[in-house]
């Protein structure tokens, strides 16, 4: 692992304090990252469910953490796509958490997966694959 829990969570802070609206940082492990949103009326939807941008966005900021797990603190390491399936309804009150895994990471880019839950429901509410674009080292 490049970096520690801690040096991500102060990066975040510092660098990206606008991502703290997609989440927070719950977990960190080599290749893998977890984090949590409080869902409130801004996440959800009509027909009292979260949208479906709150959990895209949960689940882009979440990759983002688990690959700079591997590369370290690379701030224009960007989404090059995200592909999300929604699988079941989320609970419209209750947190939603994410936990994203690299299945690879090259030097140019960076591939992996994401399952959204949402607190109450046993099953994940969506998936994601996402590849990450890495920008080239000076």
């Amino acid at each position: 692992m490049k970096i520690t829990f801690e040096e991500l969570s102060h990066f975040l802070e510092v660098q990206f304090p606008q991502g703290a609206s997609y989440g927070t940082l719950q977990k960190l492990g080599d290749g893998w990252a977890e984090m949590k949103l409080d869902v409130d009326e801004e996440h959800l939807r009509p027909g009292g469910t979260v949208a479906g941008p709150a959990m895209m966005g949960l689940a882009d900021v979440t990759m983002y953490a688990a690959l700079l797990s591997r590369i370290g603190l690379v701030p224009l390491a960007v989404t090059a796509n995200l592909n999300i399936n929604f699988l079941r309804k989320p609970v419209a009150h209750a947190p939603i958490w994410a936990r994203a895994t690299m299945l690879k990471v090259g030097r140019t880019m960076g591939v992996g997966e994401v399952f959204v839950y949402s607190e109450g429901v046993e099953e994940p509410v969506a998936h994601s694959t996402m590849t990450y674009s890495i920008p080239p080292e000076k």
